[in-house]
């Protein structure tokens, strides 16, 4: 017999894929991710910790020492099919690859899906949720309070009050903060290159490794 074509398109909403490792059993517990190498000079200043919802300006590269432990779980959870994004996408794909982190990624295909597909990437239980689409950044303002314990990182924008476990990595091109607030005047579309995208995911998977959460990691 058929399934109900209202259960088909909801299997159909949000796409799960698997990337990178991905063959790992994500069920079982596993040691705390930890970083491997350390923060280089000038990637926060070493006599105070940055204080929540601040914003630190690294010194380019000071992050490139850092990699994650064995075994790091990662979801990117995307949407959207524009440049920035898919440029992001290609970006968080490339240094999962390179670290051999096991990936794995959720696509939101619509607007009513937002919610949903955070809520599927939370269930999957991973070390950490990266968020690539201007559109997620509403519902993720919404989901992430009340979820703490869970870490996300949001490359290629931020949140507006983001609490603890929302870290994000930006530039002045790129620096969407929700509907409310509408695009930043210096948005450029352009500014998301192979490299800045690069950087991103690099310099905001360093300070979550380090514990550096809930702060804006500013690329220019």
């Amino acid at each position: 017999m058929r399934p109900p074509l209202r259960a088909v398109a909801a299997l159909a909403a949000v796409a799960v894929l698997l990337a990178g490792c991905g063959s790992g059993d994500w069920s079982q517990p596993h040691a705390k991710p930890a970083p491997v190498g350390t923060l280089g000079p000038g990637f926060i200043d070493p006599t105070h910790r940055p204080a929540p919802e601040s914003t630190i300006t690294p010194r380019p590269g000071s992050w490139t020492e850092v990699h994650p432990s064995q075994d790091y779980r990662v979801v990117l959870l995307t949407t959207g099919d524009d440049r920035p994004t898919k440029t992001l996408v290609a970006a968080v794909q490339n240094w999962a690859e390179e670290e051999d982190v096991d990936l794995r990624t959720v696509v939101a295909a619509n607007p009513a899906d937002y919610v949903p597909s955070i809520t599927k990437a939370m269930e999957m239980g991973p070390d950490l949720i990266v968020s690539a689409g201007d559109h997620l950044i509403d519902p993720l303002s919404l989901v992430a309070p009340n979820h703490l314990a869970q870490q996300f990182l949001v490359v290629g924008a931020e949140l507006a009050e983001p609490t603890h476990n929302v870290t994000a990595a930006d530039w002045s091109g790129a620096s969407f903060r929700g509907e409310g607030l509408g695009m930043s005047t210096t948005y450029d579309p352009n500014s998301f290159t192979p490299e800045r995208c690069a950087a991103a995911i690099r310099a905001g998977v360093a300070a979550v490794l380090n514990d550096l959460t809930g702060i804006v990691i500013w690329l220019d």
